[in-house]
């Protein structure tokens, strides 16, 4: 089996490149009531950064969405009367049904 790094286990003198572990302290707990004020006052900072759009785009989109749903819904409706003419009347109508 081929090791996977033998460059490194070769070199002599520090790469450069070592790796030292980072101790952090425990946080200390917060009671309920000071995570709740907390979190929402960062869900209000959140909110403040957002781009809410305006009115035109909502009009734009909700109409496309509109649009779209007609569109599917008329799809389905004829797939289901296509599929109903030929499952329900043509095939039994082959087999002198």
């Amino acid at each position: 089996m081929e090791e996977v790094l033998p460059p490194l286990r070769q070199a002599r003198r520090p790469q450069g490149n070592e790796v030292t572990v980072a101790t952090t302290a425990q946080p200390t707990k917060e009671n309920f009531f000071a995570r709740i004020v907390t979190l929402y006052n960062q869900v209000i900072a959140e909110m403040k950064k957002v781009t809410w759009p305006d009115i035109g785009q909502v009009r734009q989109l909700s109409i496309g969405v509109i649009i779209l749903s007609l569109f599917i819904g008329i799809v389905i409706w004829l797939m289901d009367l296509i599929l109903q003419q030929v499952l329900v009347r043509w095939i039994p109508s082959l087999f002198g049904g």
